[in-house]
């Protein structure tokens, strides 16, 4: 198995706000796309993330190493997260290429934005097409 990190990087330039900050449950859930592709022939996943953290933060999320679960991809992106509701987020893209021996067996991500200290996460499943 081998994941790679592409890009790890903040894409907005000022503090990102939710309209409706009330109705945010945190941590925000990662939201994810996903497909297949063969670079020089080998069957790859693609898998792009965006996480809405705490602006105080500046560190950048880290991402643990996957485990394929049931034909399920588990994938952990982890961050500090401040226990206070936090006033803006910053938004950040991360790209990522998962390959295995058994890769075209995952049907879905089940990704999850977890919290390192305490340890807490929220996470969503997304089918591959």
């Amino acid at each position: 198995m081998a994941l790679k990190v592409i890009q790890n990087t903040k894409i907005n330039t000022g503090d990102f706000i939710f309209s409706s900050p009330e109705t945010v449950t945190y941590p925000v859930a990662p939201l994810i796309s996903a497909k297949f592709y063969s670079p020089n022939g080998v069957l790859t996943l693609k898998i792009r993330a965006t996480l809405y953290i705490n602006s105080e933060d500046p560190n950048n999320p880290t991402v643990e190493a996957p485990a394929e679960i049931n034909n399920s991809l588990q994938l952990y992106f982890d961050y500090n997260f401040s226990e206070e509701t936090p006033e803006s987020c910053d938004v950040w893209y991360v790209e990522l290429d998962y390959t295995s021996d058994t890769v075209e067996q995952i049907t879905s991500i089940t990704s999850f934005l977890r919290d390192i200290d305490p340890e807490t996460s929220r996470g969503t499943t997304t089918n591959i097409p």
